[in-house]
């Protein structure tokens, strides 16, 4: 791990991929999926899973937790879930006749709310005060979270009955909203040998912690972006404003969501600049839940990830020269 004279990371790329090969002994065939993640890691940003179950979405949060030497909470959603329930709760002490603040599973470093969108919109806010603002208010008063807070949300997208859906707001507080899939059959049959005998997630070790998690943070907010490339993403998130398929595009809050996603994925990959392939490469995980579809698109049956693919598909890129060297 490559240090500079005060003892900080200053290879983000190796540390990156150190994480990611120790995470992939657990979580077989997805290494694209734990990039994402190190991207909302380095970015302070959260996650929303959307898949079937059975899939390893808790696997893959306990394991970068694991890895992370972070503390780790699972929290249920349910209809009759409180905000109380995750926030924590004052009660009072007949010994000392002071109340006492009990923490709720909100307060650890990754929590995975499992199934978010079957909780009230009560609950869904009091998470969104925590993801947005790092810090839970109980009795009115407010205490800050421990850095770094990364929630790792699911959604079935099957089974629906019984739902709160997320509104825009709160769903624009996710930097980034993934997809695992199934594993390919090579990698399922990997996946039958290793967890045959033992669960490989226990033999899990710490890598990083905090401290690391926010150097390498700091590292990845140095990273340049040429002019020409900020063109390329204004001319993206222009498009995604005047499609006709398009109610509600991209707001600057997505814009700059995307440059410091792209900013992060370029220090993954051994890069101090940005390249358009970045941004194509995040376009849909970080844009696609942030469109609002026209009535009529969605009456078509059209998805936002179609949408942004057409967008990319239609929008003149850049070509190298003009951006591979620093202005």
């Amino acid at each position: 791990m490559a240090l500079n004279q005060t003892g900080e990371i200053t290879d983000v790329a190796a540390t990156a991929r150190r994480l990611v090969e120790q995470i992939a002994r657990v979580i077989v065939g997805k290494d694209d999926v734990i990039e994402l993640l190190l991207v909302a890691l380095f970015c302070d940003g959260h996650v929303l899973l959307e898949d079937v179950p059975g899939i390893g979405k808790t696997t893959l949060a306990k394991t970068l937790a694991r890895s992370l030497g972070c503390t780790f909470n699972r929290i249920q959603f349910t209809p009759d879930l409180l905000p109380s329930d995750i926030t924590g709760v004052n009660v009072f002490n007949q010994k000392t006749g002071d109340f006492e603040y009990r923490p709720g599973p909100l307060l650890a470093e990754v929590v995975l709310a499992d199934e978010i969108n079957r909780a009230g919109p009560r609950t869904q806010s009091a998470l969104l005060e925590a993801m947005e603002e790092r810090q839970v208010t109980v009795d009115g008063v407010t205490r800050p979270l421990a850095y770094p807070f990364l929630v790792l949300a699911t959604q079935n997208p099957v089974e629906l009955e019984g739902t709160f859906p997320l509104p825009e707001a709160q769903l624009d507080r996710f930097l980034l909203r993934v997809a695992m899939g199934y594993p390919a059959r090579e990698d399922e049959r990997t996946i039958l040998r290793r967890f045959r005998i033992s669960n490989p997630l226990l033999e899990i070790e710490p890598l990083i912690g905090a401290a690391e998690v926010r150097q390498l943070a700091a590292r990845c907010r140095q990273v340049a972006c040429h002019p020409v490339v900020e063109d390329y993403l204004l001319d993206l998130v222009r498009a995604s404003r005047t499609d006709a398929a398009v109610e509600l595009g991209v707001s600057p809050r997505g814009a700059l969501a995307w440059l410091r996603a792209g900013q992060a994925l370029a220090a993954i990959r051994g890069r101090d600049f940005v390249t358009p392939d970045d941004l194509q490469t995040l376009a849909r995980p970080v844009l696609a839940h942030r469109l609002i579809l026209s009535p009529e698109s969605r009456l078509r049956g059209q998805r936002a990830d179609a949408v942004i693919t057409r967008l990319l598909d239609q929008t003149p890129v850049p070509v190298e020269e003009t951006w591979s060297v620093h202005p």
